[in-house]
């Protein structure tokens, strides 16, 4: 297995992605920041984008981006959209960066629980140490959330296990890699859509105004039929890697 970056590997970026791309849900696809920012996110920063490949099929992919952070709690960016928003302004301002921000890593459906999200997580955390930035952090999207969405976020993250790490297996995955919780990223990233496109990405009916448990959401879908408009703020999770 090889561990190359996109820009390595263009022939892999299309087609071969496909199957990564369907481990997230359809509605997350269409997040109007990553849409609007893929291009220069892409552009600034290609040496975070590392795909773990196998005789020409991608097994892994994970990218990232680097921005300025003084290490506060208090100053993290809004959560991903916020992420990569702030780390194009500041590469094209020609502010340096000083944190990594790890925005996702995705394993191919057929070779899940070989770990190879952690060895995509390390790759980057390597980059990160070649690129001199001596933080690293994530907005983590909880693999079970979405089995909870009415619990805050703020309670989600004192689950544990008796082992004392956490029940949730993606942020496990974190912590064994030797990250921390930090804090809840509220409006980490949000979409909105009318309420036949966010029928069309859930393959749900919503017929009448409320809140919605929708497959694959972490928190509530709001849907107001009145203004014919579907709202979602999803609440990721802070991590550090040291």
């Amino acid at each position: 297995m090889q561990i190359v970056t996109t820009r390595d590997r263009l022939d892999l970026t299309g087609d071969a992605m496909a199957p990564l791309r369907a481990a997230w849900p359809t509605f997350a696809l269409h997040d109007p920041v990553s849409i609007e920012y893929r291009d220069a996110f892409e552009a600034c920063f290609p040496q975070y984008a590392v795909l773990l490949v196998d005789n020409d099929q991608v097994l892994a992919n994970a990218a990232a981006v680097a921005l300025r952070w003084n290490g506060s709690v208090a100053t993290l960016p809004a959560g991903y959209d916020g992420a990569v928003v702030q780390s194009v302004t500041e590469h094209h301002a020609g502010i340096p960066a000083d944190t990594l921000c790890i925005m996702s890593a995705t394993v191919h459906p057929s070779h899940l629980g070989q770990g190879l999200a952690a060895m995509a997580l390390t790759a980057l955390r390597d980059r990160a140490a070649q690129a001199g930035l001596p933080r690293v952090i994530v907005p983590v999207r909880p693999t079970l959330k979405a089995s909870y969405p009415l619990t805050p976020m703020a309670d989600f993250l004192t689950w544990l296990r008796p082992d004392g790490l956490h029940l949730d297996p993606w942020i496990r995955t974190h912590q064994r890699l030797g990250a921390t919780i930090l804090a809840p990223a509220p409006r980490s990233m949000v979409v909105t859509g009318t309420v036949a496109e966010w029928e069309k990405w859930t393959a749900m009916a919503f017929p009448q105004t409320g809140p919605y448990v929708v497959p694959g959401a972490l928190n509530l879908v709001h849907i107001d039929r009145t203004l014919d408009q579907g709202h979602y703020e999803e609440t990721n999770l802070w991590m550090q890697h040291h």
